[in-house]
């Protein structure tokens, strides 16, 4: 169950991903927040340069992992613009994080990008149940995912 206080952070998300877009990274944001609360790190999709594994849920697992206890990965909460890819949620598990909770799914960034005519990547888009077992996940956010969806829709109107 998404909460107000998850809303205030999914909010933010969806700030960070209209920073990638304004720099002409695809609009994705993610931040992981302490059990008490306090925003430990942030980042947005850093992508343009050519590397397409610079995810903000990779980098925060990567940071997590030099930073962060066992046990203190294991009661951080991880919020995103958009649900993990393959790769992030593999990331979330090996490292240990907790919860997740996203703004927008998968499958709806799917069906806005089959509206939009664009060709399908190599991953596959599996849900993060697909990927992790054993992992709290919250989501979609029925209206922050409109507004992922206005940034996705200006993103690849552009490219």
């Amino acid at each position: 169950m998404i909460t107000e206080t998850d809303r205030k952070y999914l909010k933010h998300c969806v700030e960070l991903a209209g920073d990638a877009l304004g720099k002409g990274d695809a609009p994705f944001g993610s931040m992981l927040v302490s059990h008490e609360g306090e925003v430990l790190f942030e980042d947005h999709n850093r992508t343009s340069g050519g590397d397409d594994t610079r995810h903000p849920e990779f980098e925060i697992a990567r940071w997590a992992a030099r930073h962060l206890s066992e046990e203190e990965r294991k009661k951080a909460t991880v919020y995103t613009s958009g649900e993990h890819c393959s790769m992030c949620a593999s990331a979330h598990g090996l490292v240990g994080l907790g919860r997740i909770v996203y703004a927008s799914s998968t499958e709806q960034l799917k069906e806005w990008q089959k509206e939009l005519g664009v060709k399908t990547g190599l991953l596959r888009g599996l849900s993060i149940q697909d990927v992790l077992q054993y992992v709290e996940v919250d989501g979609p956010d029925e209206v922050l995912s409109e507004e992922v969806r206005a940034l996705q829709y200006v993103y690849h109107q552009k490219s």
